[in-house]
């Protein structure tokens, strides 16, 4: 494998289609587009998929958000790829609903995936595409916003954003992540 794309979020349907489950949605968008069906292996949901020669594997970690670390680790080290060449793909409560940003490293912003990926690696320094969710929720109540649904007009800009946010993905994969944050960071 070349990369490892990782969708965090949480398994079962209770999550499905919530806020904290938007990297599932958008591998699971890329699957449909390319006919690819996951499978389950150890710690994830995993398929593989190829684009222009490159060979991708892209994961739903079974072990719930706050433990990420442990199936993104596995699979990094399974298939020797450089974690320059993986992808976090999460929910972000700081950014608006409509925007994205993809970084190099950074801190966890609070996100409980991230953290895990952090103390698992004990790096901060892996690409990461976050996908905004908002964040108009009271105090006390981020845990019920982001495993709640989104709204019916959100959906709209939500459904936009996932195909842009695949596009990305597709562009960190061929072109590389500096000319993708630079085509997709507006």
């Amino acid at each position: 494998m070349d990369y490892l794309i990782v969708g965090l979020g949480n398994p079962g349907e209770k999550y499905k289609h919530t806020r904290h489950n938007i990297g599932f949605d958008i591998l699971d968008e890329i699957a449909l587009q390319y006919n690819l069906s996951f499978k389950s292996d150890k710690f994830a949901q995993k398929a593989e998929w190829e684009i222009s020669g490159k060979k991708v594997l892209l994961i739903k970690p079974d072990t719930f958000m706050n433990l990420s670390g442990k199936a993104f680790q596995y699979w990094l080290n399974w298939y020797k790829i450089p974690i320059t060449n993986s992808l976090i793909v999460l929910d972000d409560i700081a950014l608006p609903i409509g925007k994205m940003r993809m970084r190099k490293g950074g801190s966890s912003g609070g996100h409980n995936g991230l953290k895990d990926i952090e103390r698992t690696l004990g790096t901060n320094e892996y690409p990461r595409l976050r996908f905004g969710v908002g964040n108009e929720f009271k105090d006390g109540k981020q845990i019920d916003f982001v495993l709640g649904k989104f709204s019916e007009s959100d959906r709209i800009i939500v459904n936009l954003t996932i195909e842009k946010s695949q596009k990305a993905i597709e562009s960190f994969i061929l072109k590389g992540i500096d000319k993708t944050m630079e085509a997709f960071n507006h």
